[in-house]
């Protein structure tokens, strides 16, 4: 498992690890069942603190990608995929019925709304 976090970025660290561990479950690069690193050793490879992986597994297992197993460690959740996709695709409809509330209320017309989506999209 590779992760790469960076300071020059305005997303906490947490926040990075966590997004990349969940793409790497999405993907199949980290299949079900399969244990991640101890929160130490991890902390270690990646030269942050302990407490900023236990924050992403936290996030990790709130959002139920990751179980913990006391003294045993985070393994990759059982449920399938098509359950974090479904998951993550009604994250994205609530926040874009937000956008779309506030573009109408704003007059902002659809296709200025779709080329920012596509700009923000396309960042990074």
């Amino acid at each position: 498992m590779e992760i790469v976090v960076s300071n020059k970025t305005s997303r906490p660290l947490y926040e990075q690890i966590s997004t990349q561990i969940k793409s790497q479950i999405m993907n199949g690069e980290l299949k079900a069942g399969e244990a991640l690193p101890s929160i130490r050793s991890l902390a270690k490879s990646l030269q942050i603190s302990v407490l900023t992986v236990q924050k992403a597994y936290d996030l990790l297992q709130t959002d139920g990608f990751i179980e913990t197993t006391a003294g045993k460690g985070c393994y990759v959740s059982v449920q399938n995929q098509d359950f974090y996709l479904e998951e993550q695709q009604k994250k994205i409809e609530e926040r874009f019925n937000e956008a779309i509330e506030i573009a109408r209320t704003s007059g902002i017309p659809l296709n200025k709304l779709l080329n920012l989506l596509t700009l923000l999209y396309e960042e990074d």
